[in-house]
């Protein structure tokens, strides 16, 4: 694959990786405090793992979208770094486990060789853009939203008011109303909208996200031109960045602080920021016609024997026709999102084969996309497939359990997630097999409440829990029912009902799946017999199950252990930490004023501007923690150091440090402003560390 990165792209990425063996360096020299590099390593996508001494690589894929020699480079990442193995996740990443810290950079700049970035994939950053893994073959589809998501994450990589936010943030992109990607649960959602002129524009939601305390997002606008979205976003963060929380991380979202001052002031808050933009419009270049698509139409020679029968059931699940005639999208269900590297790379041969446009969509419910295949290669590529045994019919299905990494991996998960969804699916295809063909109904799984699983908009939903009996401590797990998707933006959070020993889980499928079955009627969807029956009917359905003086000694065991269960939750990593030393502070303090001169010398006056005012705030803030002052917004470090600093005379400015900072969100992003602009921050930074020396001295003497 050509690359068509320019040359100041190809500068970047290099000093990214140089940067980041520099950092290990001085993380094991002792100059890095451990959770200043936590943060560091995280938005490269380096996230420590609940094994000792090993990390997990998180590749950063926008929208999911793989070439076929792209996943045979990840393929041979993981054969070199890992344990050859794959895992997708439902962000549309891949990652890679067991890796050593030392080898990452190394690792890292064989990935780019395709094209392929870590940059972002962790940490308090903008993380992968995801979107319908159909956009660009949905016949339902307004329009291609495939280069929007694009647009949108080549655009914010990188960019300095999105590297070290209060929290991550999520963005997805639905193609059409029925929001298959989720919109709802994310900081930011897009929906394809045309208005009256038949203009394209998006229904923008805002504010949603999982985790133990989910909200379900708002609307922001119901059309918002295309042109518009970039710009949107950008003010989003600014205004994220400035007044997001810094002190709780578990208050730190995007949402609490919608939820805390309103969506009407936030998005007051937003109209101040557009001025400081660099980029009041962003026109994005749309999808090709189809009449630019070129397909292939050579075959294979021979078709070998295929079971008919199998092979009708899987056209039936996991094939469709696309808005391009006589060309079909094949779904491939990955269990887990476990793919061994040998068999990623027997599947990038099938998808150069058979896939017209040699391209591949990682999708949300961890599966695999081929488009564009032609209704005469079905026969031939099932045949393919069913080799290399992902011919299993029922994606995105209620036998398609979508499940997070859990207590294999992940600091965080309290009890098993994936040997449990294994355990679901044999039950599901031996004794319900007639649900393989049912769409309605979703189960999602998490090693914990953060929802890495999305069990908290799944209709019947799972997350690793525990409780005592006597002495022991029980692998368990919450039951969560009703979530799930309603449309174009809306959707339903899942209530809890009861919590199980683990090893129960299969018993509360069977009598979820045989109570729906005998009293439902005919066509009746699941959320809407579970709002039929209520919350308490449920809870007495599978009271029983939660008996736990009936409790037998496998069931003390967790899926896939064979010795007693006892929680061990380390140190989460998905936000990163915050770092409150003073020294630190001033580093990163002088290292973005040598970052804003670099960018000012690149002509990037908008990038320059924004790493002065980071030099303004860490600064300002290692002053304020030498008195022990501590803040939680940006927003109020900049009304306390005028207190404490400038009214008392012992910083002088000309004017108040909040009128001289915030002059960032009202000028607009000029030579001239960034360069006024770096020598105030300068100046304001080297007073700091003057008046941080004489408090120094007087605490001496």
């Amino acid at each position: 694959m050509q690359s068509f990165r320019t040359e100041i792209e190809n500068t970047l990425v290099e000093k990214d990786i140089l940067d980041l063996e520099k950092k290990i360096r001085e993380f094991k020299e002792g100059k890095i405090n451990e959770e200043k590099f936590r943060s560091l390593r995280l938005a490269r996508g380096v996230y420590g793992q609940r094994q000792q001494g090993v990390q997990m690589i998180r590749i950063k894929l926008p929208f999911g979208k793989i070439s076929a020699k792209q996943l045979i480079r990840i393929a041979d990442i993981s054969d070199e770094y890992s344990n050859g193995n794959l895992h997708l996740t439902t962000r549309q990443d891949i990652q890679i486990h067991h890796v050593s810290l030392d080898r990452t950079p190394e690792l890292w700049a064989k990935l780019e060789q395709d094209d392929i970035t870590l940059r972002e994939a962790c940490g308090n950053t903008v993380r992968n853009i995801t979107a319908s893994a159909e956009a660009g073959i949905d016949p339902n589809e307004l329009f291609d939203v495939s280069p929007y998501a694009k647009a949108v994450f080549n655009y914010f990589l990188r960019k300095p008011f999105g590297q070290e936010l209060g929290r991550k943030i999520k963005i997805a992109f639905s193609n059409n109303e029925k929001d298959t990607a989720f919109t709802y649960i994310h900081d930011l959602g897009f929906i394809p909208k045309l208005n009256e002129k038949n203009e394209k524009g998006f229904k923008v939601l805002i504010g949603g996200g999982l985790g133990a305390q989910p909200f379900l997002a708002q609307t922001a606008f119901e059309f918002l031109p295309e042109n518009k979205i970039i710009p949107f976003i950008e003010t989003t963060l600014r205004v994220f960045d400035r007044h997001g929380e810094r002190a709780s991380r578990h208050k730190a979202r995007l949402k609490y602080l919608i939820n805390k001052i309103g969506l009407g002031e936030f998005l007051k808050l937003t109209k101040e920021e557009e001025k400081a933009i660099l980029h009041k419009k962003v026109v994005i270049v749309s999808e090709k016609t189809e009449a630019e698509i070129k397909f292939k139409t050579q075959l294979p020679n021979q078709l070998h024997s295929v079971n008919i029968s199998k092979y009708k059931i899987w056209l039936d699940t996991n094939v469709f026709q696309q808005k391009q005639k006589g060309y079909f999208g094949v779904y491939i269900k990955v269990q887990l999102g476990n793919i061994s590297s040998v068999k990623a790379i027997e599947l990038a041969k099938v998808v150069k084969l058979f896939s017209n446009s040699d391209d591949v969509r990682i999708t949300i419910n961890q599966g695999f996309l081929l488009r564009d295949v032609s209704k005469e290669e079905l026969i031939f590529l099932f045949y393919e497939l069913s080799q290399l045994q992902l011919a299993t019919p029922g994606f995105d299905s209620v036998g398609d359990i979508t499940a997070c990494p859990g207590t294999d991996t992940c600091n965080l998960a309290i009890s098993n997630s994936t040997h449990i969804s294994v355990e679901l699916e044999k039950v599901i295809y031996a004794e319900f097999p007639e649900l393989i063909y049912n769409h309605d109904i979703k189960i999602k799984i998490s090693g914990c409440m953060n929802s890495c699983g999305q069990h908290g908009l799944a209709q019947i939903g799972f997350h690793g829990s525990s409780f005592k009996v006597g002495d022991n401590v029980i692998p368990a797990l919450q039951v969560l029912l009703g979530g799930g998707t309603i449309g174009n933006g809306e959707g339903r959070i899942s209530d809890k009902i009861i919590k199980v020993a683990s090893k129960r889980a299969p018993d509360v499928l069977r009598k979820l799946f045989s109570d729906f079955e005998k009293n439902s009627v005919e066509g009746e969807y699941f959320n809407s017999y579970y709002d039929k029956q209520g919350k308490d009917y449920f809870y007495q359905l599978l009271k029983p199950l939660g008996d736990n003086s009936t409790l037998t000694q496998e069931e003390f065991l967790d899926w896939g252990q064979n010795e007693k269960f006892a929680t061990a939750i380390g140190v989460g990593e998905c936000a990163g930490v915050v770092i409150d030393l003073v020294s630190t502070l001033f580093f990163e303090a002088e290292e973005k004023l040598a970052w804003s001169a670099e960018a000012f010398e690149n002509a990037q006056w908008g990038d320059s501007i924004y790493y002065s005012y980071a030099a303004f705030i860490n600064s300002a803030k290692a002053l304020l923690l030498e008195k022990q002052i501590h803040v939680n917004t940006q927003h109020v470090l900049i009304t306390d150091f005028d207190k404490h600093f400038i009214e008392t005379k012992a910083i002088k400015l000309n004017t108040s440090f909040k009128e001289q900072i915030l002059q960032i969100n009202k000028n607009e992003p000029s030579k001239q402003f960034a360069e006024n602009y770096f020598a105030e921050a300068n100046d304001f930074v080297n007073q700091v560390k003057k008046c941080r020396k004489t408090q120094i001295l007087i605490l001496n003497n």
